[in-house]
């Protein structure tokens, strides 16, 4: 499975950043697979923000749970995320990746996102 992310590079603050991910090789429907949005802000470690699920079960960090939606297009074989009201805190390098059935993951390369006016 190959995934690849795609959005803009700048968002301004207040802002709604909105990412996607292209997936090839394998189905977004596929049983038991779950589909994540992680990210990496400057200097710190990896931050799962949340996923949607083969059935489209979504579920989210705690902390970011209000500001953060995941969907999918299935037609498309493409899954989204959307983070309102940004600010520059949330300048990260933002990853898409999937969780196998067995437990391995797979990672998109990542897409910087700064948040600046």
């Amino acid at each position: 499975v190959q995934l690849q992310e795609s959005g803009p590079g700048l968002v301004k603050p207040s802002q709604t950043l909105s990412l996607t991910c292209t997936v090839s090789g394998g189905s977004i429907t596929t049983s038991d697979y779950y589909w994540s949005w992680i990210r990496q802000p400057p200097g710190k470690g990896l931050e799962w923000m949340g996923h949607i699920s083969y059935s489209g079960t979504t579920y989210y960090s705690p902390s970011l749970k209000t500001r953060t939606s995941i969907s999918r297009d299935t037609s498309k074989n493409q899954f989204n995320l959307q983070l309102r009201s940004v600010s520059p805190e949330d300048t990260a390098v933002y990853y898409c990746a999937v969780k196998h059935r067995t437990g391995a993951w797979s990672w998109g390369q990542g897409t910087q996102v700064t948040v600046s006016s």
